[in-house]
């Protein structure tokens, strides 16, 4: 079997209509409510057309919800992507390596050795780092953690963190929410 990827948009149209029956709605109401034409909210219901995002938002708030919760409540998209490790080489200098291709509501990275132990993250959503391999000590919000192989870190988006290996040849696998899904609200308010 060799790799295979098969991407198509994200099916939003099915979670668009079911939104819209469920507040007992017309097309023409949300076209009137969104600004939108009639024949394209139709073609988006029918996933013959891919709104923008601005147009997404726009349906969103005629239909009383979100983006984000309409995207949430969308068919899967069918998408298949494989990832090959790179087994040619096995220096074990200090790289970050993808483990996801493209633009997905996840990213995936893989770290290998030591990296810049001094540099601080915040991010937007939430994020999960495992311990493949080695040991690591992570400083969040102040507090330090030693986490060996096996061993996760689920961390709320917005939380300061700073994290480095403590044994050669650590691999740390990182899975966060990309930063363009407003999967969280502002902790900050």
């Amino acid at each position: 079997m060799g790799d295979h990827k098969e991407q198509q948009p994200v099916r939003v149209g099915a979670a668009v209509r079911r939104r819209r029956r469920a507040l007992e709605l017309t097309l023409a109401v949300v076209a009137e409510r969104s600004g939108l034409s009639v024949p394209f909210l139709s073609q988006i219901e029918n996933d013959r057309a891919r709104p923008s995002r601005s147009s997404l938002e726009k349906v969103a708030d005629a239909l009383r919800t979100t983006a984000v919760e309409l995207l949430a409540a969308a068919d899967p998209a069918c998408s298949v992507d494989v990832v090959r490790s790179d087994t040619t080489e096995q220096d074990f200098t200090p790289r970050l390596r993808s483990l996801v291709r493209g633009h997905h509501q996840l990213h995936a990275s893989e770290f290998t050795g030591d990296h810049d132990a001094g540099r601080e993250f915040q991010h937007r959503n939430d994020e999960l780092m495992y311990v493949a391999d080695g040991a690591v000590e992570i400083e969040a919000e102040g507090r330090a953690y030693r986490l060996g192989r096996g061993d996760t870190l689920y961390l709320t988006g917005g939380v300061r963190h700073r994290w480095r290996a403590t044994v050669p040849d650590t691999r740390v696998i990182v899975v966060a929410v990309a930063e363009h899904i407003e999967a969280v609200q502002d902790r900050s308010r």
